[in-house]
């Protein structure tokens, strides 16, 4: 039978990060992992980027509803189409405001008796743990019902601090077992069990945030990225763009993080969307995100 493990944690805590590092490993082992990736605006571009370490066929993007909700029944149809294969291991990703709750509670109804019942995974910013402000309701949320707990953003932690969250995860959820990434070994995964925790509801609702996109030029240089980001409030807790720079014949790809850090990478092939700046969090309006686009130009 082929395991289902879904993968949940608050924006930029490095969900995709854990995906990647799954990928690399499973595949390494024989195993033939199938991804879904959701999120609120173009998933698509973030599937692209795990095309160099697998085929786009074996990658769905669901892009524009919140797969704990509203595109629950999508999800699952998604899932039961996967096709058969040999050592097969399904991977989702949700976006980072999933009600991890009925995430679980929903999606193993109507799947097929060839898949597990799934089991979920959190991951933790050890670094920025509960410093959500309204959010940190929605962060702690995310890891009642997990099996596993995987600690990120460790750099520059004391070992107090790391032993007071985690001493803080036992409470919310003391049935989970708990690792970083230089610990997980990937091979027990499939054989956790889903848990049993009694869950804590919240108005989930009120996590769905604003989000949009707009069509992005090509920039003439790097810095005109970090005007671009830096233009746009804090309230807004994502930003993701797609581009050519300067007389780069290749894509570029950037980010910023909620924590206000910005990364900027080669891009994996020609984005199918195009080239794309898009937004998570309040004040995602496109009229901003134009304006912001042309005073950098400016």
């Amino acid at each position: 039978m082929e395991a289902i493990i879904t993968i949940v944690g608050f924006l930029g805590a490095g969900k995709t990060t854990l995906l990647k590092y799954l990928i690399k490993n499973y595949e390494a082992k024989g195993w033939k992992p199938f991804v879904i990736l959701n999120d609120y605006e173009n998933a698509y571009l973030d599937a692209q980027q795990l095309t160099d370490q697998m085929e786009l066929k074996s990658i769905k993007a669901l892009s524009g509803s919140c797969i704990c909700c509203s595109g629950i029944v999508e999800l699952r149809n998604i899932v039961n189409r996967i096709p058969e294969r040999e050592n097969g291991i399904t991977l989702i990703e949700a976006n980072g405001t999933s009600d991890a709750c009925s995430l679980m509670e929903f999606l193993g109804v109507g799947i097929n008796e060839r898949f597990l019942p799934p089991i979920q995974v959190s991951v933790i910013d050890v670094k920025n743990w509960q410093k959500r402000g309204e959010h940190n309701t929605l962060e702690s949320n995310q890891i009642q019902v997990s099996s596993l707990l995987v600690l990120t953003h460790l750099d520059e932690i004391s070992s107090d601090k790391q032993i007071a969250v985690i001493e803080e995860l036992k409470k919310l959820n003391p049935t989970a077992k708990i690792t970083t990434m230089a610990d997980l070994d990937v091979v027990f995964l499939p054989e956790l069990i889903p848990s049993n925790n009694v869950v804590h509801k919240f108005n989930h609702l009120k996590s769905h945030w604003a989000s949009c996109s707009v069509d992005l030029p090509n920039l003439p240089d790097v810095d005109c990225i970090y005007e671009i980001c830096n233009a746009l409030p804090k309230s807004i807790l994502r930003v993701k763009g797609c581009t050519k720079v300067d007389k780069d014949e290749n894509y570029t790809y950037f980010e910023r993080k909620p924590d206000g850090q910005i990364h900027v990478r080669p891009f994996n092939g020609v984005p199918v969307t195009g080239a794309k700046l898009l937004t998570i969090g309040l004040g995602s309006e496109p009229v901003l995100l134009k304006e912001a686009i042309k005073k950098s130009l400016a």
